[in-house]
Formats: C-alpha cells, structure tokens, sequence
C-alpha cells in the first residue's frame, strides 16, 4: 500500500528544511496571537501542496541538491500559506467547528479573531514573499489567491440557487482546489530554473491532481467509513450539490430531480435526508461515475511524467496519484 511516509522519503531532506524555514518565519507577537498561529499550522494535514513543490523541484533540478535551496523552501512556504488561511476562511464561512479532528479557530477563539488570523497569515506570507526579492515566485504563486476566492464565491452562489451544471462543478474545482495544486507544482519547476515548457507541463499535471484530489474529497463525503475528520455527508448538509449527486441529477427526470433537490433543502436539520441522498447517490451510479472521472485525472496526471526519465522523484509523484485516488482521509 502506497503511503504518504513513502512518497516523502526521496525529499526527507528538503522537507526538514522547508519545516525549520516556516518555523523561523512565522512567529507572532502577543500571546493570543501566538497561540491562535501555533494552533492552526499544527493542524496543516498532509502538507501535499509543500510535498509537490519540492518533488517537482527535485525532478526539474539541473544538478543533485538544487531543491534544497532557500527558493524551492519559499514557494513551498508560500502555497501552503496561502492554503492555512483558505481553510481558515472557510471554517469561518461554513460554521464549521472542527478542522481534521480538532477544534477549529473559529471555535476556540471565535469567528472575528479567526479571520484576522486568515488576514494575518495571508499578509505575512505575501510579506516574507516580497522582502525575499524573487519577485518572479512570488508573482507566478499569488495570482492563486484571487482564483481561490472566485471559487468560493461561485459555489456560494450556486448553494444559494440549489442548482449546479457539470461546467460550474469543474469550474468551481478547478478554482478552489486545483489551482493552488497546479501552482505548487510549477512553483517547484520554476524554483530551480526550469524551463517555460517543464513549468508548463508541471501546472498541467499539478491541476490535473488536483481535480484528482477535490473528486475524491467529494467521493469520501458519501463513505460514512471515511476518516476525513468531519462526519459523512457533510457537503449535503451545507446544501453542496457535488460531482456524485450532479450525475445521479443529471439522470434523473423532472419529478425525480425534484424529489432529490427537496431532500438536499432539508439536509442541514433532517440527518433522515442526509441518508437518503447517500444511499440514492450509491444507489443510482452517482459514487462509480464519479470515481471514473476521477481516475481518468490520475491517468492524466502520470501520463504527463513520461516526459521525465525514470527516478525517485518521478516514482514518487507517480505514486502521489495513486495515493489520492485510494486514499480514505
């Protein structure tokens, strides 16, 4: 079984120093501060964004050793920055008390002080970016950021209407999550001097996983045996019309879609309808389609690595993909 302690293993190095480089560089003034800060970058997760970084920056290195520089260390920094205060933010606007497990800021210290803390950890990355002078980095990662929030304001908009085509799901993805992966991965590329076509290429297969990815995070909000760390169905509670729903929407007739979209209405207080739409989604093929649409990114994703000789590093992303299209959490 493939796990996330193997693909780290040919960047063990790179990830010790990218670790000690957030450590030196994001510290706080005033107790409270200090602490709400200690709280949230403890709960960062997998730490996929930094890991595809440095792997994309060890496969596109000129010379072994290159990504362990001080710019590869940056551009890792300054994705997973940019994605500790995008979670933040969300928990935020979700009303969501726990972040994988734990509670989440918003809870402990309430929702005004856990947006300063998103505004403070966004600022102060953009800080560290800048006075750094690789203008270039910071230029190509940042854009993402406005990306980011034009996802959520779309599936805002769409939650509001209680209605979703497949260009708006893809487009939402595209935009909340795999954005940020495609700039992590051409970040690295970029970080050690690669050229304009591998920086290309690495933003193609970055997307590429993490449509992968945000497929899967919509797959395993209808798996009560998930272990995400929130309770299935989650995304239906939150009125979230999501690729395995849309698909069984997409096959149903009026009075059948009309039926569905009522039980999705009663969702936030009916945990009966919450069952009822995870049992008709599996039922009527929503779970196997979109588990094939997933899969067919992964395919994407590893057929782009052919374009690098065989290594550690290629094996390793090669077994990324594989990894997000198995995993459970």
């Amino acid at each position: 079984m493939i796990t996330l302690d193997s693909i780290r293993k040919p960047v063990a190095a790179e990830l010790e120093a990218y670790a000690a480089f957030v450590e030196r560089q994001f510290t706080a003034e005033g107790e409270l501060l200090s602490e709400m800060l200690t709280h949230a970058l403890t709960a960062r997760g997998k730490g996929i964004r930094p890991l595809l970084v440095l792997l994309s920056a060890a496969l596109n290195a000129p010379v072994k050793g290159a990504s362990t520089g001080r710019r590869a260390c940056l551009a890792a920094m300054l994705v997973e920055m940019i994605h500790v205060a995008s979670l933040i933010h969300d928990d935020v606007i979700d009303e969501a008390d726990t972040r994988r497990g734990r509670p989440s800021v918003n809870a402990i210290w309430q929702s005004h002080r856990a947006v300063l803390l998103g505004d403070y950890v966004l600022s102060r990355n953009l800080a560290i970016g800048l006075q750094s002078g690789q203008f270039d980095l910071v230029t190509h990662i940042c854009g993402a950021m406005a990306t980011l929030c034009e996802g959520e304001v779309l599936q805002a908009e769409c939650v509001g209407k209680r209605e979703m085509t497949r260009r708006s799901y893809l487009d939402i993805i595209y935009k909340k999550t795999a954005c940020l992966l495609g700039v992590s991965a051409s970040a690295g590329a970029l970080a050690v001097g690669a050229t304009r076509d591998k920086v290309a290429l690495m933003r193609r297969f970055g997307e590429a996983v993490g449509m992968a990815f945000q497929i899967q995070d919509d797959l395993l909000d209808f798996r009560p045996d998930a272990r995400t760390g929130k309770p299935a169905g989650n995304d239906l509670r939150e009125g979230k019309i999501t690729l395995p729903l849309l698909a069984v929407l997409e096959r149903s007739d009026e009075t059948r879609r009309t039926e569905l979209l009522a039980a999705l209405g009663r969702c936030r207080d009916d945990e009966a309808s919450v069952e009822y739409l995870r049992e008709a989604v599996e039922r009527e093929g929503g779970v196997a389609f979109a588990a094939e649409v997933m899969r067919g990114y992964v395919s994407r994703a590893v057929e782009m690595l052919a374009e690098y000789e065989p290594s550690d590093c290629r094996k390793a992303l090669a077994d990324l993909c594989a990894y997000i299209a198995e995993r459970d959490c």
